[in-house]
């Protein structure tokens, strides 16, 4: 080779050098965040423990902030108003009789903790959303799941403002409504990675007088990475319109995806209508293909999810063997749920089973 010749540069190796870098600027920019929260959660102790020693403590209260307000913002710039000291209080107030899974203590060990013991993982900005939830376990459950897949901000808002945590509350017995508040979502089971329903209010067809089947496969594509935030940990898209062949007949799954952590295919077919007895059978039928002839010896039974506009639940019962682990029929919803509703509802649902088990002990 010439001196005047020049090898192009290996793309890959571009790419991985600007990884690295991109990696360590989210690292600091994360490690900076965090160091801001911690800092908040001392001046709101100190401002606490400041208006505690105040005579007329109302009063002596609002002069702290204005006063303390006026100094740090001639010392340190904007961001220092009486509202946001105001917030710093009210984060130190809830999070000084907080505690939170050891789960995720053990996780990030080298994460330093405030007197309690309390440690923080997210930026101020989610803690300012999660202290405005008022149900201890509620809130707990967002702080763990938005840990756990790294949710921005954005996401944490659009997932509490779909009423996650009631929903899978509404779909699961007592005991497990408890583990939500101490582990998160646990996917160990088909039925735990199944929702009921899924909001997919992102599709924006609330505005459409009507639409098809394939106008609804083309907004869930268009919207996949929300879809599959919708969907939960550990899925991956496998394809859309998938086709297999099967006594000479060809059949299409409208939407296959991976989930690792059941190490399984889900497969999803979508009905704009209601829900009718041979759509169990169809899937059924392409549950059984993919168990036969397209999973790995070592993978799980493949799960399969009919997404419907509308379900009668009897006929889902009746359809489906007594033992059935693999086939669910999930409605879709696209619009927010009521999130009044949905925690009425919960609340209503968890008294009952109270209920059942004051009546047990007293049954002869």
């Amino acid at each position: 080779m010439s001196k005047n010749e020049i090898t192009s540069i290996n793309q890959s190796f571009l790419e991985n050098v600007s990884e690295v870098l991109a990696q360590a600027r989210k690292n600091a920019k994360t490690a900076v965040n965090l160091a801001m929260v911690y800092a908040y959660y001392e001046i709101g102790r100190m401002i606490v423990e400041e208006e505690q020693n105040g005579q007329n403590r109302a009063a002596y209260g609002k002069q702290i902030l204005q006063e303390l307000s006026q100094y740090l913002n001639g010392k340190f710039g904007k961001g220092f108003s009486t509202t946001n000291l105001k917030q710093m209080r009210q984060f130190y107030t809830v999070y000084s009789q907080d505690q939170i899974s050891q789960t995720l203590s053990d996780q990030f060990k080298n994460l330093p903790a405030v007197s309690t013991g309390r440690k923080f993982y997210l930026s101020w900005s989610h803690y300012l959303k999660l202290m405005r939830i008022d149900n201890i376990d509620e809130r707990h459950f967002y702080e763990i799941e938005s840990v756990k897949n790294d949710w921005s901000l954005a996401e944490l808002k659009r997932q509490y403002g779909s009423s996650l945590y009631e929903r899978l509350a509404l779909s699961t017995d007592k005991d497990k409504v408890y583990r939500l508040a101490l582990e998160g979502q646990k996917v160990e089971k088909a039925e735990e990675a199944v929702k009921d329903p899924y909001v997919l209010e992102f599709l924006g067809l609330k505005e459409l007088p009507e639409y098809s089947e394939s106008e609804l496969e083309n907004r869930i594509i268009d919207h996949l990475q929300q879809f599959l935030l919708e969907l939960g940990t550990g899925f991956a898209f496998i394809g859309r319109q998938v086709r297999f062949t099967f006594d000479e007949e060809h059949f299409m799954v409208d939407l296959v995806f991976y989930n690792r952590l059941l190490r399984c295919f889900v497969l999803f077919d979508l009905k704009i209508g209601e829900l009718k007895h041979q759509d169990i059978g169809q899937m059924q039928m392409y549950v059984h293909y993919y168990d036969r002839r397209v999973k790995l010896p070592d993978e799980n039974p493949t799960i399969g999810i009919i997404l419907c506009r509308d379900k009668n639940n009897a006929v889902v019962e009746m359809t489906l063997p007594e033992d059935n682990t693999q086939i669910f029929a999930s409605k879709y919803e696209t619009v927010l749920p009521s999130k009044e509703a949905l925690q009425k509802l919960l609340e209503e649902q968890l008294s009952d089973e109270n209920g059942s088990e004051d009546d047990d002990t007293y049954e002869i």
